[in-house]
């Protein structure tokens, strides 16, 4: 994590004509898109993430994150019953007022069965660990819903600076190389685009990106698209890959 996070840091850092001719925005992200595969896969990608974070980090306290139900499905939104998620790293509590608040919103349920065995929460943890140090976490299981749905409960719990919302979700899976680099473009041109149709073959956390792009819309939050690759750009098997994409979505900037 600390190699993967130096990098990321070193490239963030580095001057970019692009960023200096886009409007004035909020300078730290209100919500990340990052990946969930093994660390030595799409770690590089998802510290491209939260290596937009910066110094302004410590003022997260709370963190929605939202990832996709691999092993179950169902309809609507599993919240985790567990008051803490445990890493090598320590103990995350859970944030029991969100949790209460977003269990208003329909379609939103307690379960502990979809979190079980998922993995797409738990791996962005540590990066999360290392950069906030203390904070607390709302995690959501995404099944089946709407980006209607997802944006509802999203928007329960958007908070101001103090809250951080992560979608967790790969790109295409066990595609040849150069066709992943291919789907993988389009799939990142749609979520720049705000597009809230995405579908299963482009991104298994399509639910939670359509809903977050849903709020995306209507806040007027502008997408940037930070790390595009695939896990044959990480190792050496190009035969089947998965690709993997970091986003970072931004608030406009309020001017006094």
């Amino acid at each position: 994590l600390a190699d993967c996070l130096a990098q990321a840091i070193g490239r963030q850092a580095a001057p970019n004509a692009a960023d200096a001719a886009r409007p004035a925005r909020a300078s730290m992200p209100k919500a990340l898109i990052a990946p969930h595969a093994g660390y030595v896969y799409s770690g590089p990608i998802a510290a491209s993430a939260y290596s937009t974070l910066g110094d302004a980090a410590h003022g997260i306290e709370r963190v929605v994150l939202i990832g996709p139900s691999h092993f179950l499905p169902f309809s609507g939104l599993a919240v985790s019953r567990a008051k803490a998620f445990e890493t090598p790293l320590g103990v995350v509590p859970v944030d029991d007022a969100a949790r209460r608040d977003v269990l208003r919103v329909p379609h939103v349920v307690t379960a502990d069965t979809p979190h079980a065995h998922e993995h797409s929460l738990e791996v962005q943890l540590p990066f999360l660990q290392v950069l906030l140090g203390e904070f607390r976490v709302l995690p959501i299981a995404a099944g089946e819903a709407t980006a209607r749905e997802v944006a509802a409960a999203l928007e329960c719990v958007w908070g101001n600076e103090e809250t951080l919302t992560v979608v967790s979700s790969d790109l295409s899976h066990y595609l040849e190389y150069a066709a992943a680099r291919s789907v993988d473009a389009s799939t990142a041109e749609s979520i720049l685009n705000c597009s809230t149709e995405l579908g299963g073959e482009q991104a298994c956390g399509c639910v939670g990106i359509n809903g977050l792009m849903h709020v995306a819309r209507e806040r007027d939050l502008e997408v940037r698209l930070l790390d595009l690759r695939n896990s044959g750009d990480t190792t050496v098997e190009r035969s089947r890959v998965v690709g993997y994409g970091a986003f970072a979505l931004y608030e406009p900037r309020v001017t006094r």
